[in-house]
This record gives C-alpha cells, structure tokens and sequence, in this order.
C-alpha cells in the first residue's frame, strides 16, 4: 500500500470474537514498532501487578501512550498524512522513553 492508496477495511481493522480493532499502523519503521509493542507490553503488565492507584494509573499511562503511538487510538492512522503519523509514533516514543 502506497500513501496515496486508500486503506481497505481488512487493513484497517481486525475482527476478534466478533469485536471490531483498529490494526496497527503499518507505515511505522521496524525498529519503531518493536520500541512501541515493548513499552505495551510493560503497561500491560504493570495493569497487572500494580501495587496501588499511582502503579495503576502510570501503567494506564503507558498503555494509552504506546496505543495512540502504534496508531490504535486517537485519530485513526489512514486520515492522517505521512508527516501526521510520522510525529504521532516520534512524540509517543519521545514520551514512553522519557518514563524510564
């Protein structure tokens, strides 16, 4: 798929048990996603074994900035241009990185 190329509705969503996800932005460099899915992965787990509402709520923290960042959340990735979904995965893993 080109920028120019309208995304179909395959490349758009994922369908689980019925319940319709927004697919990952698949403009996103390798290196960039491997980052993003990482910094998921430890709000995720930190969803989990949070020890109190402060744990909690930073690992929600984490979890939304890597989702908007992978193109999940927030405006959907095919109504932005490639510059908008450039700074959208550069300002979240700018974020994500500084919380470590």
């Amino acid at each position: 798929m080109t920028s120019t190329d309208e995304p179909t509705d395959d490349e758009k969503w994922l369908v689980v048990d019925g319940r319709r996800w927004r697919r990952t932005d698949p403009a996103i460099p390798d290196d960039a996603l491997a980052r993003l899915k990482s910094h998921l992965g430890r709000g995720r787990s930190g969803v989990r074994t949070a020890a109190d509402d402060d744990e909690l709520a930073a690992a929600r923290h984490r979890t939304q900035l890597a989702k908007v960042g992978l193109g999940e959340r927030g405006t959907p990735w095919w109504e932005q241009d490639d510059t908008e979904r450039r700074a959208r995965w550069e300002s979240a893993l700018a974020e994500l990185d500084a919380l470590d």
